[in-house]
C-alpha cells in the first residue's frame, strides 16, 4: 500500500517511533522524578504539584493492594474530572489492576450492566452516586465502594461551602462512613502507607483499560487496550504537536477522563509531557472562558460543541482567549465555519482529528502547524496505516472512491472483552473495520462522509447526512444542526434537520429550504426541519443522532397502534 500521506509531513514530525515498551504509569514516575515541584493538577482554586500526585497515587495503589486487589483485577473509576479521578487512575494501574471508565451519569440498570460485564471487584465514586452504587452491589461482582466529594480536594472556604451548594442542587447529603466494604477517599491518601508491591507488566499483553463503546447499536462493549496501545498514542501525540513544550505546558481538562479521548489526548498525554492539567468537572460555557482567561492554558483539546457553545456565548468578548496555542477537536465533525472563527478569537490553532475508542483514539488527524485541508480529518498519525475497503468485496478502493475506512497500528485494541465473535467481526487480516465511510484523496488526505449506520437510503439516493449539516452550519442563524433519516412509507427514509438557532435568531422552515436547495441537489435537501432548544448529547458534546431516529421511530409505532 502506498503511503501518499507521509510526503505532507512537516519535518518535525517522524514517520516511524521507537515506542516505549513500559507501564503506561511509568509517565507519572518520570515526570515526578523530572517535574517534582511543577503543578501538575490545578482543580477550582486547589493545587498539586507531580511530587504530590505520585505520593498520592502510591498511597491509593498500596491501600488497593491491602484489599486484596491482585493483577488483571477490574477496578471502575465513576467519577468527573477531579484530582481523584488522576489519581485513582495512575493508582489502580500501578497496583496492577485494569482500569474501567464509567460515566457518572448511568442509571442503575446501564451501571449494573457494565460492573457485570467487567467483572469489576472494586469502584471508586463521587458521594453523590453513592446510593445509586449500593441498590445494585448485591448483582454484580463488587467487593469494594471507595467513596470521594467533590469537596475533598476544594481550596479553603470551597471545601466548607460546597457540602450547602450540593444539598441545595441534589436534595441530599450522603455520609458513609470508613470500614467494612467502604472506604473514603480522604481516609485513604490520609491513612496508606503509600508501600506498593511491584508488578510486573509485560505492556504489549498486559490490559490497561476496558474501555466502554457508546451502545448506540445492541450492549456496550469492553474495548480491551493494552499498556503499550496508550503508551503508542501518547508517544504520537507528543511526535504530532511537537511544539510543545515539555514541563512548561497547560492544558485545559474538560473532556471527561471517561472517555478514551479526554483519558489519551488530556490526561495520558499530560502527564507525559509534565503539563499542568486544569481540570474543570463539568462543562459550564461562562465557567470555560473565566478559566482560560484566568488561567492560560496552551492547549485546549475539545469537541466541536463546546467550540460552538463558547464561540456563542454572549460574553464572548470579555475574555482573553489568546493563550490557546492549539486544539484538536475530536468525537464529532467539525465544522469549517467554527474553525475559522475559533482561530479569529485565539489566533491559535484548530485542526480535526478521528479516531475511536478501539484505537486508543487518535489514528488520523490534520498538521496542526503544517498543511490543512478543509473538511478532511487529516493523515495517518506515524506508524499508523489506514486504506479504503469497498464495503462489499472488502477490496482496497481507488482514490475518491467511498468505502469503509480501516486503520492498523500499534494504537490498535486487543479486542472486545469476552466477545471473540464480535472482534473477529472488526479484524480483517490485521485490519480494524471502523464502521465509518469515507474516501483518501490524491494526496492521502482522508475524509469521512459517514458512519455506515447513519448513511440514509432515501429512494434508491445515498445520502450523507455530514454533508448537509456542514452546509446547515454555514447558515449565520444556526448553532447547532444535526441530520437523520426517519422513516418514510414511500422513500423508504426521508431526511429531517434538527436546529438549534443562535441567541437572538429566526430563520422560518421555508427560508431554510429555499437556503438549502441553493446548496445541495434536490434529493439531499431536508424534507422537515424541527427546531429545539437543545440536543440529546454524549458526555463529550457528541450529538446524539440515533437518539432522535429512535424518538421518530417510537413515534411511528404510536401512531401505527392508535390506528390499528
Amino acid at each position: 500500500m502506498e503511503r501518499l500521506w507521509l510526503e505532507h509531513y512537516p519535518e518535525e514530525i517522524p514517520t516511524s517511533i521507537s515506542y516505549d515498551e513500559k507501564p503506561l504509569y511509568a509517565y507519572l514516575q518520570d515526570s515526578a522524578a523530572k517535574y517534582e515541584k511543577k503543578k501538575a493538577l490545578h482543580f477550582l482554586g486547589k493545587e498539586l504539584t507531580y511530587g504530590e500526585l505520585y505520593e498520592q497515587v502510591c498511597s491509593f495503589a498500596s491501600y488497593l493492594q491491602g484489599l486484596g486487589l491482585e493483577k488483571g483485577d477490574r477496578v471502575a473509576i465513576m467519577l468527573p474530572n477531579t484530582p481523584q479521578s488522576v489519581i485513582s487512575y495512575y493508582g489502580v494501574l500501578l497496583a496492577g489492576g485494569i482500569v474501567v471508565q464509567t460515566n457518572p451519569l448511568y442509571m442503575e440498570r446501564e451501571l449494573e450492566y457494565q460492573l457485570k460485564d467487567s467483572g469489576a471487584r472494586m469502584i471508586v465514586c463521587l458521594d453523590i452516586l453513592y446510593p445509586k452504587v449500593t441498590n445494585v452491589k448485591g448483582k454484580t461482582d463488587l467487593e469494594h465502594v471507595i467513596v470521594t466529594g467533590i469537596k475533598d480536594y476544594l481550596p479553603f472556604p470551597k471545601n466548607m461551602i460546597y457540602p450547602m451548594i450540593q444539598k441545595r442542587q441534589y436534595k441530599m447529603v450522603v455520609h458513609p462512613e470508613h470500614g467494612g466494604d467502604t472506604h473514603l477517599f480522604e481516609s485513604i491518601i490520609l491513612e496508606s502507607d503509600g508501600d506498593v508491591t511491584p508488578v510486573d507488566i509485560d505492556s504489549k499483553e498486559d490490559l490497561a483499560l476496558l474501555q466502554y463503546t457508546g451502545g448506540t447499536t445492541g450492549y456496550p462493549k469492553g474495548v480491551m487496550l493494552t499498556h503499550f496501545n496508550l503508551v503508542a498514542n501518547a508517544q504520537m501525540s507528543l511526535a504530532w504537536l511537537y511544539k510543545s513544550k515539555e514541563g512548561e505546558e497547560s492544558i485545559l481538562a474538560i473532556l471527561p477522563f471517561f472517555h478514551v479521548y479526554g483519558m489519551t489526548a488530556v490526561m495520558n498525554y499530560s502527564i507525559s509531557i509534565g503539563a499542568k492539567m486544569i481540570l474543570l468537572p463539568k462543562f459550564e460555557a461562562k465557567d470555560v472562558l473565566k478559566t482560560i482567561h484566568k488561567e492560560k492554558p496552551t492547549l485546549f483539546p475539545g469537541a466541536p460543541t463546546i467550540y460552538i457553545a463558547l464561540l456563542n456565548h454572549p460574553s464572548l468578548s470579555k475574555y482573553d482567549l489568546s493563550s490557546i496555542e492549539a486544539c484538536i477537536s475530536g468525537s464529532a465533525p467539525l465544522p469549517a465555519e467554527v474553525q475559522e472563527q475559533f482561530e479569529q478569537v485565539t489566533n491559535g490553532k484548530l485542526v480535526e482529528g478521528y479516531g475511536l475508542t478501539e484505537t486508543s483514539p487518535i489514528t488520523h488527524s490534520n498538521f496542526v502547524w503544517g498543511t490543512r485541508v478543509g473538511g478532511s480529518i487529516g493523515v495517518p498519525w506515524p506508524d499508523t496505516d489506514s486504506t479504503i475497503f469497498r464495503t462489499d468485496t472488502l477490496e482496497q478502493a481507488d482514490v475518491d472512491e467511498i468505502g469503509e475506512i480501516a486503520v492498523k497500528g500499534p494504537q490498535v485494541m486487543k479486542g472486545y472483552w469476552n466477545r471473540p465473535e464480535e472482534t473477529a467481526n472488526v479484524m480483517k487480516d490485521g485490519w480494524f473495520l471502523t464502521g465509518d465511510l469515507g474516501y483518501m484523496d490524491e494526496r492521502g488526505y482522508f475524509y469521512i462522509v459517514d458512519r455506515k449506520k447513519d448513511m440514509i437510503i432515501a429512494g434508491g439516493f445515498n445520502i450523507y447526512p455530514r454533508e448537509i449539516e456542514e452546509v446547515l452550519y454555514e447558515h449565520e442563524s444556526i448553532q447547532e444542526a444535526v441530520v437523520a433519516g426517519i422513516p418514510d412509507p414511500y422513500r423508504g427514509e426521508t431526511v429531517k434537520a434538527y436546529i438549534v438557532l443562535k441567541q437572538g435568531s429566526n430563520v422560518t422552515e421555508e427560508e431554510l429550504n429555499e437556503y438549502c436547495r441553493k446548496h445541495l441537489a434536490a434529493y439531499k435537501v431536508p424534507r422537515m426541519y424541527e427546531f429545539r432548544e437543545e440536543l440529546p448529547k454524549t458526555a463529550v458534546g457528541k450529538i446524539l443522532r440515533r437518539a432522535l431516529v429512535d424518538e421518530e421511530k417510537k413515534k411511528v409505532e404510536e401512531h401505527n397502534q392508535k390506528t390499528i
